[in-house]
């Protein structure tokens, strides 16, 4: 993987175009804590922020993050702004890290997690543990040190066997693995602490984020980085079902905008607690593995991209997927920037450069 020389070391994030001077004001004068810091989505928000002037606390226990996805952030940014952030290597379970992460902080993003279905179906009761409790303790936590705002990652397996298009956020299914049961009863409880407690919590509901820094490696990897990793080796690129799947594939800025916006938004009190992140346009696993053929062909000819490889369904897969986003554009002026091939491009300055 190579670093994406754009944008390096510079003070003025080239995520922050959407925010106005207030709300650029009220980023660089609180002080925030980014669960999973070390994470792809994580480190992408803690490289944000810091940009923006933010300081910044990060508690992971590492256990699929990677401090070299924190080295890429240090390269990119001033030392300067390095010198506001800290790192807590510690689990969510650890109450007295946890504490300590929290001491002087007004926003929390919440981005630790097992992050996969695959691993959920092989080993439910850790899902639930860290999923569950482990969010069960940052929300009790951030609510007795009154934290502003808790945004919370989500996800879209919520809508399990829903199988209305395109997903509202009312359209939640039956769960079709331990993963999208922990994400649901995430959503739950923050509604309940909101309502009982008064804690303010956002849950964004991803729809497959991808870019840069996610890892390819393993079992449980996600699709776009394991398509890349076939096509730089010249093999055939594994398809769990007939190609037919569809899914609405969210490059990481636009993730990085929403928690952002979320974080900050003036919600008024009739206003959902959850919100689709995604683009609103879905594309099946033929049309992406053509786009990624078409882009790294386009980028070096050799090796030649192999014709992908079918395989059997993967229990707990949602067959279709896609997102309604107009409560998040209304409610928090979401406005994705990156379509999916924009998104490709750049990742693949990552993964092929």
């Amino acid at each position: 993987m190579n670093q994406d020389k754009s944008e390096v070391k510079t003070e003025n994030s080239a995520f922050s175009f959407f925010l106005g001077p207030e709300q650029r004001l009220e980023i660089k004068k609180s002080k925030w804590l980014v669960t999973g810091a070390a994470g792809f989505i994580g480190s992408h928000l803690v490289e944000c922020l810091l940009q923006l002037g933010a300081s910044v606390v990060g508690l992971d226990n590492l256990s699929s993050g990677y401090l070299a996805n924190l080295d890429v952030v240090r390269s990119r940014i001033h030392e300067s702004a390095w010198a506001r952030w800290t790192l807590i290597h510690a689990d969510l379970l650890d109450d007295t890290a946890l504490n300590q992460s929290l001491d002087g902080v007004q926003y929390v993003l919440h981005h630790a997690a097992i992050g996969s279905v695959p691993r959920s179906m092989a080993d439910p009761v850790e899902t639930q543990v860290h999923n569950v409790l482990g969010f069960q303790k940052v929300l009790a936590a951030a609510s007795k040190v009154k934290v502003k705002r808790v945004v919370f990652a989500s996800s879209s397996a919520v809508y399990g066997d829903n199988t209305v298009e395109p997903k509202q956020e009312k359209d939640v299914g039956r769960p079709l693995s331990p993963y999208a049961l922990s994400k649901y009863m995430n959503e739950l409880d923050a509604e309940l602490y909101s309502r009982l407690f008064g804690l303010s919590a956002v849950g964004l509901r991803y729809f497959n984020v991808f870019g840069p820094r996610q890892d390819p490696n393993g079992a449980y990897a996600a699709v776009i980085p394991k398509f890349f990793q076939s096509m730089n080796q010249g093999e055939p690129c594994e398809i769990y079902g007939d190609g037919e799947t569809t899914r609405d594939f969210c490059f990481v800025k636009n993730v990085v905008q929403a928690n952002l916006l979320a974080a900050i938004a003036k919600l008024p009190s009739n206003c959902p607690n959850v919100f689709n992140i995604a683009t609103g346009n879905p594309v099946s696993l033929k049309e992406l593995h053509q786009i990624m053929r078409q882009e790294v062909q386009g980028f070096r000819s050799e090796p030649p991209v192999a014709e992908p490889k079918f395989k059997d369904f993967r229990a707990g897969d949602i067959q279709r997927s896609s997102a309604n986003i107009e409560a998040a554009k209304k409610f928090l002026s979401y406005e994705p920037q990156f379509d999916l091939r924009e998104g490709i491009r750049e990742t693949m300055n990552w993964y092929c450069g």
